[in-house]
């Protein structure tokens, strides 16, 4: 690309500089994605909005994602920044549709690092790769200077194979489709904020983060499927706002059916947080045809995994791409997209 092309993409962004809140899943990040990193590295392969691309290779299609982890603190209770990245790099892969079946690591390691920290971190890699099903193939480690780093980032690779027939993706989705969730929201967000102690708040709260796996190869062979996210960065709002601006139409949520637990009311009511906006690390949000809405909700319920799932919305033939939530009052607010980093570091 031209240099001249660089610079429009720049102009595009309207930013002279990088802040938390272009990696924080919202507004931000998707311009600095769209306008500055979408032109300049434009390929055919390249696709912006989806966890996982499709690579033809012979006859197979090969499933590939990649992710980057830095979490404050790097042990929460639930996980620790080294299960999340095999959790989070092979949910990527589950919920377009694939089995996961390899992945790379590179750790950048910071100076003055317990070794006992590291090996329970990797220990815990290990133990979450296995669990899952897959193989760590290929890896890197660097080491930065003291201060340089927040312990330890990881960043993952990972490839998988979607079987024959399963086509998911936002270009899917129809006026009339419904919208489910298959568990409470918000849960690793005020997990991984309760054990910072910050506020003087402490709490018995786990992450949900865990592999999606059983949750996806359930619904994937289901016809009236036509797409699956897990809501990492910027929570279920983030999904919503995604699958608005694709489908061109409205999406509606209903308050009063999305699961969310008392802690994790109880701490955004305190804080001034909204629990949609909020981290998971162990959901899916699914969209499907509402015929078949209601037997996705069952197949769910069958499963541990997905025992608080709920039905929570539904995609309305109207102008626009918002997000609308009906309240538990009858009322109705915007959920707007997210700009603002609620809490960095989180995943």
């Amino acid at each position: 690309m031209s240099v001249t092309s660089a610079k429009q993409s720049r102009r595009l962004l309207q930013d002279t500089h990088i802040s938390l809140a272009h990696g924080n899943g919202g507004r931000y990040m998707r311009e600095l994605i769209e306008d500055l990193f979408a032109p300049l590295l434009a390929s055919p392969a390249l696709d912006v909005q989806a966890d996982a691309v499709a690579l033809q290779v012979g006859q197979t299609e090969l499933m590939f994602t990649t992710d980057g982890f830095t979490v404050q603190p790097m042990e929460f209770p639930g996980g620790n920044i080294g299960s999340l990245a095999v959790h989070g790099t092979t949910n990527d892969l589950a919920v377009s549709g694939a089995d996961p079946l390899y992945l790379s690591l590179n750790a950048f390691i910071e100076e003055g690092m317990e070794v006992a920290q590291l090996e329970r971190i990797i220990t815990s890699l290990a133990a979450a790769a296995h669990e899952v099903g897959v193989q760590v193939a290929a890896g890197d480690t660097k080491v930065l200077r003291r201060g340089e780093g927040g312990g330890i980032y990881l960043a993952t690779t990972g490839v998988g194979i979607k079987p024959k027939g399963v086509k998911l993706g936002l270009d899917q989705i129809r006026p009339g489709d419904s919208i489910l969730v298959s568990g409470t929201v918000g849960d690793h967000g005020i997990a991984v904020m309760l054990a910072r102690e910050q506020f003087g708040l402490r709490g018995e709260l786990k992450s949900d983060a865990a592999s999606v796996l059983p949750l996806t190869r359930a619904l994937r062979e289901l016809p009236g499927l036509r797409f699956m996210r897990d809501p990492t960065r910027g929570g279920l709002a983030t999904v919503a706002h995604e699958c608005a601006h694709a489908a061109q139409h409205v999406l509606r949520l209903f308050e009063p059916l999305i699961p969310v637990r008392d802690e994790v009311r109880s701490v955004c009511e305190m804080l001034g947080y909204d629990p949609y906006y909020l981290a998971c690390e162990g959901r899916v949000v699914a969209v499907v045809d509402s015929i078949q809405a209601d037997q996705a909700l069952a197949i769910w319920r069958d499963l541990p995994e997905g025992s608080d799932a709920s039905i929570i919305g539904k995609v309305e033939r109207d102008e626009g791409c918002h997000v609308v939530l009906e309240t538990d009052l009858g009322g109705e607010r915007f959920l707007d997209e997210l700009e603002d980093d609620p809490l960095p570091r989180i995943c």
